[in-house]
Formats: C-alpha cells, sequence, structure tokens
C-alpha cells in the first residue's frame, strides 16, 4: 500500500522544483501530510526522496517551513537519525533539517524542543565525514539565525568542537560555514560577558580548548581572501 502510495508524489516532485507557487500548490493539495507519513517507511528508495522533497518544500517561504513542521515532519526526522539507514538516507533529511534551521527562530526553536540539536552534534563529532561536514552545516545555520539564548544553548551541547574541527576541511564553504558560526558564537559571549560585568569572554577559552585558535590563526594565509580576511577579523576581535 505504501509503496503504491509513494508513486503518487511523482507529480509533486515535479512541481515544486524551483517554484514556490509551485510548492504551494502541493501544500494546498494536502500532500505535505503524507509526505511526513514517508518518512516513516521501512524502505531506502522512499526515504532517499521523500526528505529531498521535504526540503524542497520547507527552502522558499517561512509558512511553508512551517506547514511541514505542523505536520510532525521533526519529530520523525529526529528518530531517524536513531536508525542504521546508509549514508544516502542520511544525506537526505539532513537536506531537510538544513533547510529547516537557516532562517528563523521559531523554526530553530521547533529543532530544539525535538532534540535535534544533540543528536546533530553527536553525528557531527563522531560520524564519517560526509554526514560531518552536513550536520556541521546545520549548526552553523542554527548559530547565525538563532537568538543569544539558543546559541547558548547550542554552545551547551558541545557544538564548538565540531565547528573549530571542520575548519580543516578542504571544501570553502564547510569552513566559512564554521568561521561565521564560531563568530556568532563569539559575538554572544561579548553579550554575556558584558551582561555579567566581567572582563573574560567564556568562548574564546573553550575555542582554544578545542585547538580552534590555531586553526583560526592559520587561516589568516589562507588562499581564499574571504576566509583569510574572515580569521583576521576574528582574531584581532576577540583575542
Amino acid at each position: 500500500m505504501m509503496e503504491k502510495s509513494w508513486k503518487m508524489f511523482a507529480r509533486p516532485f515535479s512541481i515544486c522544483v524551483g517554484s514556490e507557487d509551485g510548492i504551494q500548490i502541493v501544500i494546498d493539495a494536502g500532500f505535505v501530510p503524507k509526505l511526513v507519513e514517508l518518512l516513516q517507511h521501512p524502505s531506502p528508495s522512499v526515504l532517499i526522496p521523500v526528505p529531498r522533497l521535504i526540503a524542497t518544500i520547507v527552502s522558499k517561504h517561512k509558512d511553508q517551513i512551517q506547514c511541514v513542521i505542523d505536520c510532525g515532519a521533526l519529530r520523525i526526522i529526529s528518530d531517524l537519525f536513531n536508525r542504521d539507514y546508509d549514508e544516502q538516507v542520511k544525506a537526505a533529511t539532513f537536506l531537510a533539517v538544513i533547510s529547516i534551521t537557516s532562517g528563523f527562530r521559531e523554526h530553530i526553536q521547533a529543532a530544539i524542543d525535538e532534540n535535534l540539536i544533540p543528536k546533530l552534534v553527536s553525528l557531527a563529532q563522531n560520524d564519517e565525514l560526509g554526514m560531518k561536514k552536513v550536520a556541521v552545516w546545520a549548526i552553523s545555520n542554527a548559530t547565525l539565525s538563532g537568538s543569544h539564548e539558543q546559541i547558548i544553548f547550542l554552545v551547551e551541547q558541545g557544538c564548538i568542537k565540531p565547528l573549530c574541527d571542520l575548519l580543516l576541511h578542504p571544501d570553502l564553504v564547510i569552513i566559512s560555514a564554521c568561521l561565521n558560526g564560531l563568530e556568532k558564537i563569539l559575538e554572544v559571549g561579548v553579550a554575556e560577558m558584558n551582561i555579567g560585568g566581567g572582563n573574560v569572554n567564556n568562548y574564546t577559552q573553550q575555542i582554544e580548548d578545542a585547538e580552534g585558535l590555531e586553526k583560526i590563526e592559520n587561516m589568516q594565509h589562507h588562499e581564499n581572501n574571504e576566509i583569510s580576511e574572515k580569521a583576521f577579523n576574528i582574531l584581532t576581535t576577540y583575542w
């Protein structure tokens, strides 16, 4: 029955791609609850394309993201991280998480409430390189868009270490994401320092302990000008 129902989604795939209006048509037709239901399907042949379609739906508009969240997608995605699926299934699932954590604080809070952040941090620290990359990307998105309280929560869950580790990644996009995430964390550290009346940014020490300071120092000599300038600005601002 579920295999037959999956065939119904070939047309929604074609409608959604590249069009906000097309995504809204799919939502208005009532397909999203069925898509979310299919996230529980046991077959990888279903679990690879369905998160990709969900990632497309949540990539365009705030209300469209909320529709997916309201249908319970984050709870099921959180559960997917506990299952022993292959890398393709995990990567497709991460595409949806990356989009959901990329812009709005209420959506980041929904991910926090569904206990997704500790799972992302765990995968970023312990999984294979491909999964580390997409997990760190999702974490970086959350730091860039999150409130101070949400960023403090991310730090408490251990996000600094994987952000520092992936500074050595050859992908310039990932390096930039890590630097941006660390810069945002340091910015929150300054705000916390000012609130508390102290003169020490607690997050600088945590980055040093995670061997991030040395890597950022080395980034000053990176061949990419944007990365070298970002590293220089972080060092001169916070150290």
